[in-house]
């Protein structure tokens, strides 16, 4: 598995208005959807294309267009739909899959209670969106689950992440031989007694929704 912490003087300043607590519902959104095609910058930068012909105004010339099957763009509910239209402005003809998630605050196991996905993904190029990286249960159970369905390459877009999320999502895929992916704003300090990645930004949910 491989990690990329973006390193870029807009992802931080718009990563540090979204940890400020006084940054209000409204504009948590925007700026969550300015990080998220930054970031989606970086991650598609192995996204599979095939050389095409294009007539100009002057000239025939050749270019490259995205390869079929398009790429599969996958929000884990409800805080990754906070991160699709970021994603989707710089892929705009990828296909969107749904993914409903939730961690038990007891055990910190994720929990599949929604899936809108196609059946077969063999030779799909998957981006799962999930803005925290915290214990990695949540976001290994939803790789897995592609990887399953026959996902031939997953790039996970995190607005943050821990180191033990990190970890476990390496001991997870370790030996696996499909390239998995994690592209995040920052790798934070660690997880509290409660699984929340410190300092953090809160429950992005909440804080992209409000408390419901």
């Amino acid at each position: 598995m491989q990690t990329l912490a973006v390193d870029h003087p807009l992802v931080a300043h718009k990563l540090t208005t979204l940890r400020d607590v006084r940054t209000d519902s409204p504009t948590f959104r925007r700026l969550a959807d300015e990080l998220v095609t930054l970031l989606a910058y970086e991650a598609t930068r192995d996204v599979r294309v095939v050389e095409a012909t294009v007539e100009t105004p002057l000239a025939p010339t050749q270019g490259v267009q995205l390869a079929s099957p398009k790429p599969l763009v996958v929000p884990i509910l409800r805080a990754g739909l906070g991160m699709l239209d970021g994603m989707t402005r710089l892929l705009p003809t990828a296909e969107v899959g749904f993914l409903g998630m939730i961690r038990d605050e007891g055990t910190l196991q994720a929990q599949t209670y929604a899936t809108r996905l196609p059946d077969d993904l063999s030779g799909r190029q998957c981006y799962v969106l999930d803005p925290m990286l915290a214990t990695g249960g949540t976001l290994a159970a939803a790789i897995q689950l592609l990887l399953d369905r026959g996902a031939n390459d997953v790039t996970a877009l995190c607005l943050l992440a821990a180191p033990e999320g990190l970890k476990y999502m390496e001991q997870a895929f370790e030996g696996t031989e499909v390239p998995i992916r994690v592209v995040t704003a920052a790798v934070d300090s660690h997880l509290n007694d409660l699984g929340f990645i410190m300092p953090g930004l809160g429950d992005a949910g909440d804080r992209l929704y409000g408390v419901v």
